[in-house]
């Protein structure tokens, strides 16, 4: 069963009892941190989370200093947002909480049908769109590479690779730039806002498993891993159109998800 926390003010998750686990090794969490899953009351701290009663959503969880430390709890988690407000500023549906910025967003959802993050479910990225996110960046960064080559003296043609300019050393040096261009971009996007120029504009982003935003490590990871994607006939994108959750093969490799926004 998925269990979920919080982590920096904000609800994480969801996470099996393993990882759960593994987060508790690693310190991400700690035996005083609040968890809950399906079936319990409340929300709880780690050490003294135990199986209660059925409940149909999340509660409303309390939190040190919050008025709920005494009595009940005014604070919880908008499942929108995942920050944490008073309920005073909150709307309550269907047993989950909005907090008033992200109410016109939640109510045009729910207007038009489309999925919302209620009980942390992720609204995963289809690979249609992912395709189109990637497109745009390919002509965004083919724009910037041109543009480089142009001003150190070459043909629009030799820019783009079409003609060898004959200067071996020049061409090499000119690839290695092109490399850089493209590792820092992505990792720098993906590492600040979660996505690139072409998946803002598709409104999709990059998260970890845990809905959580993805640190530089994993994005720089996740570029190289993506190379192996691309390789047998770009086999390990074409897997995100079968898989559960829309993960390519550097998805899976680094455990990330690409999500609508």
């Amino acid at each position: 069963m998925n269990w979920y926390y919080v982590d920096a003010g904000q609800q994480a998750g969801p996470v099996d009892d393993a990882q759960l686990e593994e987060l508790l090794r690693s310190g991400r969490i700690q035996n005083d941190t609040l968890v809950w899953q399906e079936g319990m009351a409340n929300w709880a701290p780690y050490s003294q989370a135990k199986t209660p009663p059925p409940a149909a959503a999340p509660p409303v969880a309390a939190f040190p200093g919050s008025a709920g430390a005494a009595g009940a709890a005014r604070e919880a988690v908008c499942v929108e947002c995942g920050k944490i407000f008073n309920l005073d500023e909150m709307i309550r549906h269907s047993g989950n909480y909005v907090c008033a910025g992200c109410k016109p967003v939640f109510m045009q959802k729910l207007a038009e049908g489309a999925k919302t993050n209620i009980a942390g479910v992720m609204s995963y990225a289809g690979f249609w769109i992912r395709f189109g996110a990637y497109v745009l960046d390919v002509l965004i960064l083919l724009a910037v590479n041109v543009f480089i080559g142009m001003i150190a003296g070459l043909t629009m043609s030799q820019a783009v690779g079409v003609k060898p300019t004959g200067a071996i050393l020049f061409q090499l040096i000119l690839t290695g730039i092109n490399l850089a261009i493209g590792v820092t971009y992505e990792v720098f996007m993906i590492g600040r806002f979660g996505a690139t120029l072409g998946k803002m504009a598709c409104k999709i982003q990059v998260v970890t498993a845990e809905g959580q935003r993805v640190s530089y490590g994993r994005a720089l990871g996740r570029y190289f891993a993506k190379m192996l994607s691309g390789l047998i006939c770009a086999i390990g994108y074409i897997i995100a159109a079968f898989d559960e959750e829309k993960r390519a093969l550097h998805d899976h490799i680094c455990n990330t998800r690409v999500v609508s926004k």
